[in-house]
């Protein structure tokens, strides 16, 4: 159980309403289904506001479809008072072993009231997880209504999340960042280790754009490993690092949405805003009318 403080935390972070009671939106329901294509937003991409203006400006987008961060959850009132570090590490586990359920059941009713489908819960299970909090993961996504958790592992945290990932039916997409290092993920060696000797549970949750500047290719790892891919990242990067608007870089995003498209793969393909623009709603913005006119032009 937690404490009134913690509870009364929940509420002011806009996690918890009372009771449970989301606005509803009027102006009719978004629809980012483009061609066939769940284009949607990984709610990191708004990470300058909490998770209500996060569900109004997507809902304002016209964004049907997202992957919802846990930061958007995992707020730091979660952790109370806690600094930096190991404290905060321990207080962050505490409440996710403590906290009620319902939070997380409420927290999807906003996204159903404002008429956008989750499609996957992004907690980042690493290896200083217990196997209690790995097993308190899958129910918060069971909570969610979602049968997916993309994560940012550890290599060798896949062994670990498969049983779980099995037991509870939720496949785990793990992803991929630009630099490579040691027991990360990055290169598509690096999935090859982590996917070998565990069930497909295990998936991939592959980022476009880091994967360019790990020196991959999104599109002929997407077509050999389409059925392993539950959730795909899209951003536009430079091969040297930079994070630039959709269409300036070096990223085939045209070309693996087209892909989906043709190929009829049924992935959800979610925009993750991280250059530097001067209005987060407005870039998003940009970033799927970007992705609308890739899927309603014909493949070159």
């Amino acid at each position: 159980m937690i404490t009134r403080r913690e509870f009364n935390a929940l509420v002011g972070a806009g996690l918890v309403t009372a009771p449970f009671a989301a606005r509803s939106f009027a102006q009719g329901k978004p629809n980012s289904l483009i061609a066939g294509v769940r284009v949607g937003a990984q709610t990191y991409s708004f990470r300058d506001r909490p998770i209500d203006q996060a569900i109004e400006a997507m809902a304002g987008i016209g964004l049907s479809h997202c992957e919802l961060w846990q930061g958007h959850v995992e707020t730091r009132e979660a952790a109370g008072t806690a600094a930096e570090g190991p404290a905060r590490r321990d207080a962050l586990r505490k409440w996710r072993l403590s906290v009620p359920l319902d939070v997380f059941r409420g927290v999807r009713q906003k996204f159903d009231n404002a008429g956008i489908t989750l499609t996957a819960y992004n907690l980042s299970f690493r290896d200083d997880f217990t196997d209690e909090e790995m097993a308190r993961g899958f129910e918060m996504a069971r909570a969610l209504g979602v049968d997916v958790i993309t994560a940012s592992s550890n290599v060798t945290t896949a062994k670990r999340l498969d049983p779980f990932a099995k037991q509870a039916g939720i496949k785990v997409g793990l992803h991929n960042h630009g630099e490579i290092r040691p027991n990360e993920f990055a290169t598509a060696e690096d999935f090859a280790t982590a996917l070998t000797g565990v069930s497909d549970m295990i998936a991939i949750n592959l980022d476009i754009g880091h994967f360019v500047v790990a020196g991959g290719d999104p599109l002929d790892f997407l077509d050999k490993h389409h059925a392993r891919i539950v959730s795909i990242h899209l951003k536009d990067r430079t091969r040297a690092g930079g994070n630039v608007t959709f269409g300036a870089g070096e990223t085939p995003i045209t070309a693996v949405l087209q892909r989906l498209r043709d190929r009829k793969w049924d992935i959800p393909a979610n925009i993750e805003y991280e250059y530097k623009g001067a209005d987060t709603v407005e870039e998003v913005r940009k970033s799927l009318e970007y992705c609308r006119r890739a899927l309603t032009a014909p493949t070159p």
